[in-house]
């Protein structure tokens, strides 16, 4: 099917959504609202599904079903389609964890070494917290590991151990999805059970969540949606990869939108996790020096526009989703989508946005990227001020030495920084004497800055100008 086709069909198919209960006097209001944020950014970027929940306290208020789950056979997106997680799969394995600190099976506070003896040197200060937070030192999967090649646990934790730490536990955070599949080997060391079964077992099952499960592409599995990424404009299947690297507990799970809805209703109750629990999980974790960091256990968290937020998006093998929870007003909004194209943090702004109009998008027209080698070298770059791990090789000398505090501080203000690779957009791009300037939207879910890049003809960045618009915004009011 040809973009333009695709676009077409997209478009008649996104009257096909599911309203259930709306909110008193202004729900259809709302509804529509999100009926036309969702359609534009479908169209935008061919997003080919989607699915959508809002709930308030734990109970559906709105449920609609946009576009294809499987594109091929023209199958439309219902709320019983299943998409894949991605990393908001993380906290379901998180609340495995505090499930077996309630039962006194292990404690935050435990070293890993306890329950892994033959931990390197290196890992001797980690504790269980120090994973579930992202603090523990580690990071990504190393390079050796091939995601097309099937490995036992055994083996990818023989390959996790030689890779050296970022820094030591508790002193600093970094995202690391080989913590969280460190969590799915420990649960198997406390409880004699694979991480998948155990999750069925005591958080699946008991709330009812009956379509979550492992990933399994050998298992019939009914309402599967297939995931789609985009190849030079057009809609490509997603990349395959092997069965194990969809089994880990850093975030491999099928799930419906309806059973997110079971998921956060349970979250107002000490059904599953009490309250002491909860609490814990949607605390900002303490680095040794003192200073916070605003992600819990398999959340961000965030207080944005007055409105205090636990949140977590997941990005994988062509699906994208989102799960955005106010703590003060008991709204909860979920998505689930197709694409990896789909511009996750504005995706999940843009709904905010319906309810709280302070959450509004910046009114800034973008452009379709036509040469997304440049973009991946500026995300490389912009990662890389943020991390204070430049890659000198990326930039000019003059714009190494004039990447100053100002520049690491707006950066450092985005909410999520993960942002800056999932909801990255092309604004500008032109020739201006003997550079070639590209100007970028990055989206947060509570803030946007206009970032403009100059290159030299032999691809280093000879400049990095930000501007915050939403202060830009403000002071327009």
């Amino acid at each position: 099917m040809g973009v333009s086709k695709l676009q077409s069909s997209l478009c008649v198919l996104c009257v096909l959504c599911v309203s259930v209960v709306f909110f008193p006097c202004f729900g259809q209001q709302i509804s529509r609202k999100i009926d036309r944020f969702v359609k534009q950014e479908m169209v935008a970027h061919q997003i080919p599904g989607v699915s959508l929940v809002v709930l308030r306290r734990g109970k559906i208020v709105l449920l609609k079903s946009y576009g294809f789950a499987n594109v091929e056979h023209k199958v439309p997106v219902k709320p019983s389609t299943i998409f894949q997680s991605g990393s908001i799969g993380k906290q379901f394995t998180a609340a495995a964890v505090m499930i077996l600190v309630q039962e006194n099976k292990l404690a935050l506070e435990d070293k890993i070494s306890k329950y892994f003896p033959d931990a390197p040197p290196a890992w001797k200060d980690i504790t269980v917290q120090h994973l579930l937070t992202h603090t523990s030192g580690m990071g990504d999967y190393p390079s050796e590991i091939d995601l097309q090649r099937d490995y036992t646990e055994e083996q990818y934790f023989e390959s996790f151990k030689k890779a050296p730490l970022d820094f030591a536990p508790g002193t600093s955070w970094n995202y690391s999805n080989i913590g969280y599949a460190t969590l799915g080997f420990l649960i198997r060391k406390v409880t004699g059970k694979y991480y998948g079964d155990f999750l069925q077992e005591r958080i699946f099952k008991p709330l009812g969540m009956t379509t979550a499960r492992i990933i399994s592409e050998d298992d019939i599995v009914p309402n599967r949606a297939a995931g789609y990424r985009l190849v030079n404009g057009q809609l490509k299947n997603q990349a395959w990869v092997s069965p194990s690297t969809n089994s880990t507990a850093d975030g491999s799970l099928y799930l419906s939108i309806l059973d997110l809805a079971k998921w956060d209703a349970a979250l107002y109750s000490d059904r599953l996790l009490t309250h002491s629990s909860r609490e814990k999980i949607w605390a900002p974790v303490k680095l040794s020096d003192g200073t916070t960091k605003d992600y819990g256990f398999g959340w961000h968290l965030a207080e944005l526009h007055g409105r205090r937020m636990a949140l977590h998006g997941g990005a994988w093998q062509g699906f994208k989703s989102h799960i955005v929870r106010f703590l003060d007003t008991d709204l909860t909004l979920v998505f689930l989508a197709n694409s990896w194209e789909t511009r996750d943090f504005k995706f999940a702004r843009g709904l905010a946005a319906c309810f709280y109009p302070e959450f509004a998008l910046p009114d800034v027209t973008t452009i379709h990227d036509t040469d997304r080698r440049t973009t991946t070298l500026v995300r490389r770059a912009l990662m890389g001020v943020l991390t204070r791990k430049l890659d000198e090789q990326l930039f000019t000398t003059d714009a190494r030495e004039g990447i100053g505090e100002e520049i690491q501080q707006s950066l450092n203000a985005f909410s999520l920084p993960v942002a800056i690779i999932h909801s990255s957009e092309l604004v500008e791009q032109r020739t201006e004497s003997n550079a070639r300037v590209y100007r970028y939207l990055l989206t947060d879910i509570g803030r946007s800055l206009m970032c403009t890049i100059k290159l030299t003809p032999d691809d280093k960045i000879s400049s990095i100008e930000l501007a915050d618009l939403h202060n830009a915004q403000n002071r327009a009011r």
